[in-house]
């Protein structure tokens, strides 16, 4: 079963799961703050969802899944990137995987790395996993198809 194994949630008063998003697109951004990607494109990209679209049709949410430098990205770190940055969606700490360094919700989810823009639909179905750069425009139609799937 899909789900987020958090460790802490930044950004928000109250912990959340994908059920807490039934009913709006959820769009999840998967990063590293040491990533440069991360910081040019996915972060900024994931910012201008969350100015775009209407909260109550698409959640944007971040999950800082470390697989690497682990000593360098604490959460008290990564609170300091997201104030610097301006960060202001949730954002979930992925949970330490169990084997190896892959993060949990990250192995479960078998992602590639980061950074990766995760889509699931009104239902809570993964319906997209775009691994690096998605270009705006297609993001932004994918996102408007799954927000008019079902409406009359």
């Amino acid at each position: 079963m899909t789900e987020l194994h958090v460790q802490e949630w930044l950004n928000t008063d109250q912990p959340m799961s994908l059920d807490s998003f039934r009913g709006r697109v959820l769009a999840v951004e998967v990063f590293q703050m040491l990533c440069p990607g991360c910081v040019s494109h996915g972060l900024p990209q994931a910012g201008r969802l969350a100015s775009t679209f209407p909260a109550d049709k698409l959640a944007v949410v971040g999950l800082h899944s470390v697989f690497e430098h682990h000593a360098a990205m604490t959460t008290v770190a990564l609170r300091a990137f997201l104030h610097e940055y301006r960060i202001r969606f949730p954002v979930a700490v992925d949970q330490p995987g169990s084997t190896g360094p892959m993060p949990r919700t990250m192995a479960e989810w078998q992602l590639e790395g980061t950074p990766t823009l995760v889509l699931f639909d009104r239902a809570g179905q993964m319906r997209a996993r775009h691994f690096g750069q998605v270009s705006d425009l297609a993001l932004g139609a994918q996102i408007m198809g799954l927000l008019l799937e079902g409406e009359a």
